[in-house]
Formats: C-alpha cells, structure tokens, sequence
C-alpha cells in the first residue's frame, strides 16, 4: 500500500510544502517534490524575525506553493491520502497559518490529518539524503534555538543525552554576529566572513568542554566576542574576520568534542547531524576528519535541507506512519505547541 503525504512547514520564517510517497513496510519515503520561500530580505531590514510579518507572509505562501509542488510532481490535490504540518515548537501566529492550511485542506479532501514535531523534523531529515543513516544512531541536532545531543533508536524512541542551558550554537553564532554588525541572518553571514580570518587569533573560551557531561552553553563565549568588541573598539572592523573566525572556532570545537564524547558513551558508530548549523563548512569538515579517524559514519540532509522546509515535515509524518507509531485522523479541530520539547514525544501517538 502506498501513502502520499503532504507537508507543511510554516514555524518561523520560512514556508515550505513537500510532498512524499511512503510505501508500506521499512523502504524509506521517496521526496516527490518540494518548494520552499524564504523570508529573509524582508526580516533583515527589522534585524530579525517580526512574528506578525512572518504569519503574514505564510498565509500569502503556502497555497501557491503547494500548487507549484503537486504541478512538478505530476500529482493532483485529490491523490493526496493525509496531510500533515508542523504542529510546534515555533512562533504561534505562524505555526497556526500552517495548521489551518492543512486541516481545511484534509476536511476539503476528507483525508485525514497530522501534527508533526519540527525538531523530529529535523531530526529525521538526513533520511531525505542520497546517503540515509541507519537506527540507531547518535544525533547532534543544532537548530535555531536547539543543541541536543540524542540517543536515536528508532522512529519516535529519543533519549536526551545532553542539551544547552542557556544560549544554543545557533544562538550564539547570531549573536555575536550582531555584535560584530553583520546582517540578518547573522549565523551565515559569520561563517561567511569566518573565511577570511584566523581562527586563533583571539582566545575565546569553549563553555563546558570539559564538565564531564554532555550539556551545553554558549551565553558566555557570546560574552566574551562582546567584550573582545569592545576591547577592539575603533580596530575592530580592521580585525572583524580574525574575531568571527575565532568565535565559529569554539563553537565547532564544543559542538565536535562534545557528539565525540556522546559516541563514545554510547558506544554507537553512526552520528546524524541536522538542523541549520549542521551546513556549516567547518563543523562538517571538523566532524568528518574526527569521525573518519575513529570509524565512525557520519549522516547530514542535504545542503538545501538543512534549513526549515516542508519535506522535512512530510518525511517526519510518513516515518510515523510507517512504523506504526501515530496515526492520522481526520480531527480538524487543531491546536499548536510553540514550546514542546521534543523529549514529550515517545513512541505512541502524540
């Protein structure tokens, strides 16, 4: 029997719609297609995200997108069997453009529907890619506001082995990417500028790289580029690359360290990376040469997939599915979750 799912994505400034077709028993869900708009020329002049411009922005999105994707993929609205979206975490006004989209959609259709978590999304992500992982794993997920490292055994079988405390990778790589005047979206922008510096040109500390546990924190190396900053005052745009070099340094550092000290505690030889930080060069070229080294495979999304997107969502639904462990209904009367740890899922229905 084979399923066609449609996702969509619409947590925070990115809209997404994929569609994916899931056949019964273990094969992986193939990506039919996928469309996706970013939002990012019209938040960098606020400096970042303005959650009201965002839902307004997804709303005038997402059915021209789904439209766009079903035409690429040969496939009509009516051959859709469940559709599914991001039910949380995410900014509230935007979770719920998507939420509504699809329910009206799967009520217009009677089909059923689906909630699916963004961070499962992410998580699950690299099955997506030419070189899918194989259960179990060990999974760095650096996403947004999101550093976790997780135990990985299965479709909805999580176990947290670590997460940040305060400030997470991609936090602080934004962060500090303001404080060096950079533009939205300051993460990229950072790595980007990181190229052309040293990174040991500044000492900067690695929060936590040696606590003996797998947690993370990064307020304080955020701190440390602020008063560096200030340190440099009228020198530092002379010396702008050095400091963002040496910042993304410790950031790659704690975050490689760290999924290498969670392998070993494990005992696992398989690591999955996913979410926006994983399309850092520098993390992927650290982490491969540590992994190759020591035997380990290492697994990422696609570039392009890395950041939110809509097959992520439908990859997420149709995995579930697969194993049985949620199933969709067709109750339209929705609800969102901008805060839900990803730790609240387990293996039955959510």
């Amino acid at each position: 029997m084979s399923l066609l799912i449609l996702g969509i994505e619409s947590s925070c400034d990115e809209t997404g719609v994929a569609l994916v077709q899931a056949e019964q028993g273990t094969a992986v869900p193939q990506l039919l297609g996928h469309a996706l708009f970013s939002q990012i020329d019209m938040h960098r002049a606020y400096g970042g995200v303005v959650p009201e411009l965002a839902s307004r922005d997804h709303i005038r999105r997402v059915l021209p997108l789904t439209r766009q994707v079903l035409e690429s993929s040969g496939r009509t609205l009516a051959e859709v069997d469940v559709v599914a979206f991001t039910r949380g975490p995410g900014l509230a006004g935007a979770l719920l453009v998507g939420a509504g989209t699809a329910c009206a959609l799967a009520a217009a259709l009677d089909k059923p529907v689906l909630g699916v978590h963004h961070l499962e999304g992410h998580l699950l992500s690299p099955f997506l890619s030419s070189d899918p992982p194989e259960f179990p794993f060990v999974a760095l997920l650096v996403s947004g506001g999101h550093t976790q490292l997780m135990r990985v055994d299965g479709v909805g079988r999580y176990e947290i082995l670590g997460e940040t405390i305060d400030d997470a990778a991609g936090e602080a790589f934004d962060k500090s990417a303001k404080v060096l005047g950079l533009p939205y979206p300051g993460g990229p922008e950072l790595s980007r500028l990181a190229q052309a510096g040293r990174a040991d040109a500044f000492k900067l500390p690695r929060p936590l790289l040696h606590s003996g546990d797998l947690d993370f924190s990064f307020a304080g190396l955020k701190t440390a580029v602020l008063t560096q900053a200030k340190k440099l005052g009228d020198a530092l745009e002379a010396n702008k690359a050095d400091l963002a070099a040496s910042t993304q340094a410790a950031i790659v550092e704690v975050l490689v360290k760290k999924t290498l000290a969670a392998l070993a505690q494990t005992g696992m030889h398989r690591v999955v990376v996913a979410g926006g930080v994983g399309a850092n060069r520098l993390l992927r070229e650290q982490l491969d040469a540590a992994c190759a080294a020591r035997g380990i495979r290492v697994h990422y999304p696609e570039l392009h997939l890395c950041t939110d997107n809509g097959a992520m969502i439908a990859m997420a639904a149709a995995m579930r599915l697969q194993a049985g462990q949620q199933q969709a209904d067709k109750t339209y009367a929705f609800d969102v979750k901008p805060r839900w740890p990803l730790d609240a899922i387990s293996a039955a229905a959510v």
